[in-house]
């Protein structure tokens, strides 16, 4: 995870959107980040402190003069990986901008050369005020990461631009900071989910991906500067700067792709496609009463080879390999048969492996080269291992080292 061990100093300000800053301290810690909360006076407000130091990796702290701490300021600026104000009030925008050092937050802000992340968050009006304006450009000049606000319901029941971002969205942002952008300015396919093909108007065939991995490694390609497109059986909330493509079935997951991959650089088929389908879709609900019906089925389209047929020079191919048993003798069958680059395979049968779960374990598959596990892990780790390899490979194609991988797989025995 791109924030193990990461200093974060947590920043709040006095906002009624204060009490987002709990979720957002709580993501960051299950994301391995070392979370510091700073609280402004108004702060304490709409949020007890006692709250945030539950969830934080230290307790709150709200003082500037602390007997224990001649100058906590300089400590806090001086040790930060990163200082994230979520959030941040027109009163704290503007100090920072102006160099006004009223309290331990101010201060602190002034106090390091740390990136700083700015997530602002009140009323239209105010957002809209040429001195906020004005205060915003002065620090996107500077350097400073600003979070845009989002259109919605305000306090007081008023609806428009200034209400604090997602904590997701928020989170989503400081991991991009610290993730490396070596796949700027490429274009990533992703495909995720199970097809679902109809027996009736109401019945489906369908298989038991969540489409949770997929989703992982979109994101991941997406944090490292990457152009990507999901192609999505299932929903996706939360993709901010991902193209989402919703499909249902194989046909139409085909049809898809079609369009997305003579311009894609990198595609990673991670979806289950069903193999079969029922011949015939009746079109209305069949009746239980009516008897069993026979189903006969037929091939779907398989949309990995003919993406290994048509692949361009250059592009990068990937597909996925879910087993129950003969794990690598079937994965390295595929690899060869739909001419892919990388093959992702995995025994769905394992414990936490596979399907539903939040997390896996793979061992990644290469023409010409050994087997690499990785063991059990979150999805996101196995995305970002999956990513790792997909840079190793095009930097490959272009006679340039790759990056170290952020897993270190082990050789499979």
């Amino acid at each position: 995870m791109v924030l193990t061990g990461k200093r974060i100093v947590l920043g709040v300000s006095g906002g009624i959107a204060a009490y987002k800053a709990v979720e957002i301290c709580r993501r960051l810690v299950d994301a391995g980040a070392h979370v510091v909360p700073v609280m402004t006076a108004g702060a304490e407000h709409f949020l007890g402190r006692t709250t945030l130091s539950a969830l934080a990796s230290e307790p709150v702290q709200t003082d500037l003069w602390n007997a224990t701490e001649p100058i906590p300021h300089t400590r806090l600026g001086q040790s930060a990986d990163l200082i994230l104000v979520a959030p941040a009030t027109a009163r704290v925008i503007s100090a920072y901008a102006t160099g006004l050092s009223t309290d331990l937050l101010t201060n602190t802000l002034l106090a390091t050369r740390a990136p700083v992340m700015v997530c602002p968050a009140m009323h239209t009006e105010m957002w809209e005020h040429p001195a906020v304006v004005d205060n915003i450009t002065t620090l996107r000049r500077r350097g400073v990461h600003v979070v845009d606000p989002e259109q919605g319901r305000l306090a007081g029941g008023d609806v428009g631009a200034g209400r604090l971002a997602a904590p997701d969205r928020i989170v989503q942002a400081v991991e991009r900071l610290f993730t490396p952008r070596d796949l700027d300015g490429t274009r990533v396919v992703v495909t995720a989910g199970g097809t679902r093909e109809p027996i009736d108007a109401v019945r489906v065939i369908a298989n038991r991906s969540s489409g949770k991995q997929g989703i992982a490694i979109a994101r991941a390609a997406a944090a490292r500067g990457a152009r990507v497109t999901l192609v999505t059986t299932v929903g996706a909330p939360g993709l901010h700067d991902i193209e989402v493509v919703e499909v249902e079935t194989a046909a139409q997951m085909q049809e898809a792709m079609q369009a997305c991959a003579p311009a894609a650089d990198v595609i990673v088929m991670a979806a289950a496609v069903a193999d079969f389908r029922p011949k015939v879709v009746a079109d209305r609900k069949l009746k239980k009463a009516d008897g069993a019906p026979d189903i006969v089925l037929e091939p779907t389209p398989d949309i990995l080879a003919g993406l290994g047929d048509a692949k361009p020079a250059g592009q990068i191919l990937v597909g996925f390999a879910a087993e129950t048993d003969d794990l690598l003798d079937n994965a390295a069958r595929k690899l060869a048969a739909k001419k892919l680059d990388l093959i992702v395979a995995n025994d769905v049968g394992a414990p936490g492996v596979g399907f539903q779960h939040d997390t896996n374990a793979v061992t990644l598959l290469q023409p010409g080269a050994e087997p690499r596990s990785v063991g059990l892990r979150r999805k996101d780790d196995i995305a970002d291992a999956v990513i790792d390899t997909v840079v190793g490979l095009r930097s490959a194609t272009t006679s340039s080292p790759g990056p170290t991988s952020a897993i270190d797989p082990e050789p499979t025995p």
